[in-house]
């Protein structure tokens, strides 16, 4: 495969094709027509087709802190 327009890479397109086959997995209708009845052909075909776009969080990802207690001997 190569990258897509709109896709800085490979694993990024991985990444959304995966996310759509689940969609489709749990009901959402395809959005082009395919001769396929499997989701993960049925997305990859949807991001060829450019009906998938995807939002990129710019900034730092922060780990949530938990306020529970260290270890307790």
């Amino acid at each position: 495969m190569t990258i897509e327009t709109g896709f800085d890479s490979n694993y990024r397109k991985v990444l959304v094709a995966a996310r759509r086959a689940r969609q489709i997995q749990n009901g959402s209708a395809a959005l082009i027509p395919s001769h396929s009845t499997k989701a993960c052909r049925i997305a990859q075909e949807e991001i060829s087709a450019g009906k998938i776009s995807y939002v990129k969080v710019e900034g730092p990802v922060v780990k949530p802190l938990i306020d529970t207690p260290a270890h307790q001997l």
